[in-house]
């Protein structure tokens, strides 16, 4: 990747978890449309169900973090808000035909195994008591790897956890002290081998973060070198987002010094190469994942898919239903997000409302811009006519949506970092840094003051 085309790209475009991106949610959706949603969603595709819950509790704040967390202060606080959690997926439910199954359960934050183990299992307990499942059901919990000991992992493993997301982000201390995080608890790799022990399969991602302070293109690598001897079944190398007009901690990283975008783009490089090398197969933008599996297998269909949970498979996609605070649910025409603010949180829940601070209601057109963005961050391809179909209009309808510009196209292809003729487009091995700015391409909301709200590529 020359210089030239890192000036050129390595602008501000949205991260794509959700199109439109939540920047665009407005605060005239209210409860109100939210109930209205639930209720309609029964009727709409995919029939499955994922739930989402966020668990905003940290031991201690990590200043690269870009979400939404709080300091653990006192287990009283813990126990009201899993309380209200748990109040919140009984309200839910009641708008839920039965017969719908779950076929994902994702815990993120803040920091999911900060809170005493407990309230995990009792939280998954419900949701086995209260729902029907699909045949192995990815059920998939975010830690950190210094609050887990050989009890705690027993204890997730028995409350059905099957898919461990690690934290590692980095091995060398004096990153880890830059950013204000502790390191694992046990040897990273006897950690691996505790969740692997046992009669039920379990999946351990491992997941890096390249851009930090006291970080080097060399110690980035020998980090991931080490962590491929250990074997994950994925392995996730994130670009850090530094967005201090967001999250102001992450000021402090700049006193220390960041990393130029010249010496990120070789972590990326490397790494990927180094993976690819070492028998892991490109999944989307940041992800890595072995032969066998589920990602590698759907990547390689071209039937990969994507939400606020990541990356996963067509198998388990639902429509996500999320909990706790600042949550977003993505159902098929509609977004609804809780309240930012703890407090409040807990306090509409105990009234009996659902806490919704904002949302939006999708029209037609931009259905069709989802579904090709999406398509685009999955697969890196896009046909024209399976967008048709798949949208059940015409393939001049979906083109007329993206607001299709040719030139736009040949000067990504210029560049190197598309293919396309009349029926396709296809992202290019050196187009995947960028991916994110091929599929703005498509995106007839990006452009003008919108680019100030998003983080960069690099």
């Amino acid at each position: 990747m020359n210089n030239e085309l890192l000036e050129k790209y390595n602008r501000p475009v949205p991260r794509y978890t959700s199109y439109p991106p939540a920047n665009f949610f407005t605060e005239s959706f209210t409860e109100a449309n939210y109930r209205e949603a639930l209720t309609a969603s029964n009727d709409w595709e995919p029939q499955n169900i994922s739930l989402y819950f966020h668990i905003p509790f940290c031991r201690k704040m990590c200043f690269f973090c870009g979400c939404n967390s709080f300091p653990m202060k006192n287990d009283e606080t813990v126990k009201r808000y899993m309380e209200a959690v748990k109040k919140e997926v009984e309200m839910v439910k009641q708008h839920l035909v039965p017969g719908r199954k779950v076929s994902q359960i994702h815990y993120g934050g803040g920091t999911p195994n900060a809170i005493p183990v407990h309230y995990l299992e009792e939280l998954n307990q419900l949701l086995f008591d209260s729902f029907s499942f699909i045949e192995n059901p990815e059920i998939a919990i975010e830690c950190n790897p210094a609050h887990l000991d050989e009890e705690s992992v027993r204890r997730l493993k028995g409350a059905g956890f099957r898919r461990f997301s690690i934290g590692i982000q980095d091995f060398d201390i004096e990153v880890l002290k830059a950013v204000n995080r502790d390191p694992s608890q046990l040897p990273v790799d006897e950690l691996i081998q505790l969740l692997k022990d046992g009669d039920e399969p379990v999946d351990v991602n491992l997941d890096f973060i390249y851009g930090l302070p006291n970080q080097t293109v060399d110690s980035f690598i020998s980090a991931i070198e080490r962590a491929i001897a250990m074997k994950p079944d994925r392995l996730v190398t994130f670009s850090y987002a530094h967005v201090p007009w967001v999250k102001k901690s992450q000021k402090r990283l700049e006193v220390i010094g960041l990393p130029s975008n010249e010496d990120k783009i070789a972590m990326f490089d490397r790494a990927s190469e180094l993976l690819i090398d070492s028998g892991y197969h490109a999944i989307g933008l940041d992800h890595f994942a072995l032969a066998n599996d589920e990602l590698t297998i759907a990547h390689k269909e071209r039937s990969l898919h994507r939400n606020f949970q990541g990356y996963c498979t067509r198998r388990t996609t639902g429509q996500v239903y999320a909990f706790g605070v600042s949550g977003i649910s993505q159902l098929e025409q509609v977004y609804a997000q809780n309240s930012k603010s703890i407090n409040d949180y807990m306090q509409q829940v105990e009234k009996g409302h659902l806490p919704i601070a904002k949302g939006y209601q999708l029209n037609d057109n931009e259905r069709i811009v989802r579904e090709v963005v999406t398509e685009v961050m999955c697969n890196r391809h896009v046909r024209w006519d399976d967008m048709a179909e798949r949208c059940r209009v015409s393939e001049d309808a979906v083109r007329s949506a993206v607001a299709y510009e040719e030139t736009k196209l040949t000067e990504l292809q210029t560049d190197g970092l598309i293919h396309f003729d009349n029926e396709k487009v296809n992202v290019t091995e050196a187009g995947n840094m960028f991916i994110r700015n091929v599929a703005a391409t498509f995106d007839p909301l990006m452009g003008g003051d919108n680019e100030s709200k998003f983080s960069k590529p690099v």
